[in-house]
């Protein structure tokens, strides 16, 4: 009998150590290729600390490709590094046009956003009723503050990829023991999608530990 997809799809990520890189998408000014490379010194310095127990693979979250931000530095990573990559993305009930639009450069593994979800509620029953009153609350936060600085809300899709970004991490966590997450710059609006991270750190889905900050 085949084993069924999710099954096949997780049992293949969990022989993997996740490394999900998070930052500014296309509107990044810095050129991606220096700032790949300091994030590379980094992980390097910091594997060589603590030695992995498996082979490394790049998590991306459906960024579609752009000359500049997240999609164009995880390239040059994902080459530097010579690693596959996995992508999460949004079930088109959700946003149908996420998938079909994301860079599918170098993907081995393609994780729908659903599952990623059953995965996490398995583990830990309830938190993700709890993680989507958390975005919302910050979601209210962060709109009232604009609104005072005389700024326009946030779009509304912030909620579906802000909880798609903690998901995904929570889910490999759960999937493969560990992760790394690497921040591409080491000044996080507190308007991007990037400062949701505080959501599932207070949650213990991920731990503080297992963030690298950008050191330029």
């Amino acid at each position: 009998m085949t084993a069924p997809a999710d099954t096949s799809v997780i049992d293949a990520l969990a022989q993997y150590h996740p490394l999900i890189i998070e930052g500014m998408g296309g509107y990044d000014p810095r050129e991606p290729a220096p700032v790949a490379m300091q994030i590379v010194s980094q992980l390097h310095d910091r594997w060589r600390e603590r030695p992995l127990a498996k082979p490394v693979i790049l998590v991306t979250q459906g960024d579609p490709l752009e000359a500049r931000g997240i999609s164009a530095i995880t390239r040059h990573l994902t080459d530097e590094l010579d690693i596959p990559r996995a992508m999460a993305f949004l079930d088109p009930d959700i946003a149908d046009y996420h998938k079909p639009n994301a860079d599918h450069h170098g993907v081995i593994l393609e994780i729908p956003y659903s599952l990623l979800t059953k995965v996490v509620e398995n583990k830990h029953l309830g938190v993700m009723a709890a993680l989507e009153q958390a975005v919302d609350r910050a979601l209210v936060e962060k709109n009232q503050q604009r609104d005072i600085a005389g700024k326009g809300a946030l779009q509304s899709y912030y909620r579906d990829f802000a909880l798609l970004q903690e998901v995904t991490k929570a889910a490999c966590n759960v999937i493969c023991g560990a992760l790394t997450v690497a921040h591409t710059s080491a000044k996080i609006s507190p308007h991007s999608v990037t400062s949701f991270y505080r959501m599932g750190v207070a949650l213990g889905l991920i731990g503080a530990e297992q963030i690298m900050p950008y050191h330029s």
